[in-house]
């Protein structure tokens, strides 16, 4: 059994595979400190129930955008899996080109993404929409090298901006709407944030075909927690929530770790 971890600055998305079949998949909340027998009690007590033996756990892959939280982790590996995991970082194998002035400077979790969706659909041009903490927008051409992309605030993290930095506008509920015009604060929020983000994805995506792909439309690849929300919108070709785990264990296949178990 194969353990892929993405440590993002709000969630750790853990998957459990056999093979190439995810298993199962747990969620925990980052947090700015957290010890290594906390993470690895958590851990294996998810995987029990739902059915998985911890021991079966032979090899892990992380993917991890959070520096302060990877000693930790890493720990917790050795410590509760007695597995020495892969961190995605500069110097591991990619299968692609990153046509980045630094390519040190890519975030593990959108080379994981392109890994993944590499993987799922090859010799594709693609646009890779991930909504995260921070919303990412990256091109892959159909020759295996990432192009470079957008990074803009999260839809959760631009409604708490509002919610923190003004002092009568509430939480609210994140949702997709039908109206463009509000007629209460509440909806007009709630608007605000769903159709930014549908003209936001619209017109880079529209300009990355253009600039990029010479006007020619490229695989549209939505992943992360707020893809289904704009299903309706017509956005997207596919939507593969799991799409970085899918580039977790490819990593892991590339570099050889597979073939040591």
């Amino acid at each position: 059994m194969i353990l892929a971890l993405d440590i993002g600055n709000s969630q750790i998305f853990c998957g459990v595979f056999d093979g190439d079949q995810l298993k199962v998949q747990v969620r925990y909340a980052s947090k700015a400190q957290i010890s290594s027998d906390e993470f690895g009690v958590f851990l294996r007590g998810a995987l029990r129930e739902n059915n998985i033996d911890p021991e079966s756990i032979e090899i892990i892959g992380i993917s991890s955008v959070v520096p302060e939280l990877n000693y930790a982790l890493r720990a917790c590996c050795q410590k509760y899996f007695n597995i020495e995991p892969m961190l995605m970082q500069p110097g591991i194998k990619t299968g692609l080109k990153i046509d980045y002035k630094d390519p040190k400077e890519v975030g593990s979790d959108r080379i994981a993404d392109s890994i993944g969706a590499v993987k799922m659909f090859p010799n594709e041009d693609l646009i890779l929409i991930d909504f995260g903490t921070a919303t990412t927008i990256c091109a892959i051409s159909r020759d295996r090298v990432f192009l470079g992309g957008n990074i803009m605030p999260g839809i959760r993290l631009s409604m708490e901006a509002l919610e923190s930095k003004t002092s009568k506008l509430p939480s609210v509920e994140i949702r997709a709407t039908n109206e463009i015009v509000g007629k209460t604060t509440i909806d007009s929020i709630q608007n605000g944030l769903y159709w930014s983000n549908v003209g936001m994805i619209k017109e880079i995506t529209s300009r990355i075909s253009q600039e990029v792909f010479d006007g020619n439309t490229p695989l549209r690849i939505a992943t992360g927690g707020f893809s289904h929300l704009f299903d309706r919108e017509n956005l997207f070709d596919h939507v593969v929530t799991d799409l970085i785990l899918v580039g977790i264990v490819e990593a892991l296949k590339i570099n050889g770790y597979l073939e040591r178990n």
